[in-house]
């Protein structure tokens, strides 16, 4: 019998940088094997924060990103071992003058549909943003008046998808996201 479903909320208000901005790297789907220049990208790019939206592996994955910033995770399909971790955190980033709540969870799309239960779940905590992992599809997009945001995978490649995570970018007047090359450390797109 799986475990019930665990959902926790967090205020992580984020200290301000002198431009007035907040960034936060979210990664998912490490799969106990994160892409050897990980912690260099992430490192160069100094985040607030990081998001890690499931299919950990091994925890000690935790503990590597924990060293570069502090660390927000929920458990994936994989995450057997990880009682410890919700499936849902709901997390309000304070930036600047600007608020975003965000959920996080592993599995939140359906194709390219946003899960019903999901955004429910969003509305209930008043969260605009859903970060969340599991098909290692690099994607941004709306759905059911809800931004999705998938990091794409830092793990091991899968299909011939591309090794990246992403980046949330808080201002004075807006919330900008995107993807990172895990291999380059360049800005990335679809082709």
């Amino acid at each position: 019998m799986a475990p019930p479903l665990v959902r926790k909320s967090a205020t992580l208000p984020l200290p301000c940088r002198p431009d007035g901005t907040a960034r936060i790297v979210a990664v998912a789907d490490t799969h106990s094997q994160p892409h050897a220049l990980m912690a260099k990208h992430l490192a160069t790019l100094k985040p607030d924060a990081i998001l890690h939206a499931g299919d950990i592996g091994e925890l000690s994955v935790l503990d590597a990103l924990r060293e570069v910033a502090p660390l927000f995770a929920v458990r994936g399909n994989i995450d057997t071992r990880a009682h410890q971790l919700p499936d849902f955190l709901t997390i309000e980033m304070i930036g600047g003058e600007r608020t975003l709540r965000v959920l996080l969870t592993h599995i939140a799309v359906v194709g390219p549909r946003l899960r019903g239960d999901v955004a429910k779940i969003a509305r209930q905590d008043k969260a605009t943003l859903v970060v969340c992992g599991h098909s290692h599809v690099p994607f941004i997009g709306e759905d059911k008046g809800l931004t999705v945001f998938n990091p794409g995978s830092i793990g091991p490649r899968r299909f011939g998808l591309p090794i990246v995570f992403g980046t949330i970018d808080l201002t004075r007047d807006r919330v900008r996201l995107a993807h990172v090359d895990c291999e380059t450390g360049l800005p990335w797109s679809p082709p």
